[in-house]
């Protein structure tokens, strides 16, 4: 897995298009590679990294996992394009995420790091 870490603002950016995140284990998994070997409190991943299920709001993937993180310290900003979801519910949930101060739903890593530093 190639994970690279802005040393200036301890972000590290997990630079994968494959799935990473399948489910709550391999997102805690991923949380303390990043948290212990990285030294981060904070991630950038791309939505390919993720299983799909995670942006379907009824299999509550994206809770428990969004629950975890946020209990941990863990910030995390996933790039993607979110346009071809037609669910209601997933496009207030990535509103009201992206007026909060742990999970960021945007277009780029520029978009992800501003939006990480202005939440510390």
């Amino acid at each position: 897995m190639k994970i690279a870490v802005n040393q200036e603002n301890g972000i590290a950016y997990v630079q994968e298009k494959k799935i990473v995140i399948s489910n709550v284990q391999s997102a805690l998994d991923l949380m303390a590679t990043i948290s212990y070997e990285y030294g981060c409190n904070a991630m950038i991943i791309n939505k390919e990294a993720i299983v799909e299920d995670f942006f379907d709001l009824r299999t509550r993937l994206a809770g428990e996992i969004v629950q975890k993180y946020v209990n941990y310290g863990m910030k995390l900003a996933i790039i993607g394009d979110f346009s071809a979801y037609s669910s209601r519910a997933l496009k207030d949930y990535i509103y009201e995420c992206n007026k909060g101060n742990d999970l960021f739903f945007v277009t780029n890593e520029e978009e992800a790091n501003k939006l990480i530093e202005n939440s510390k």
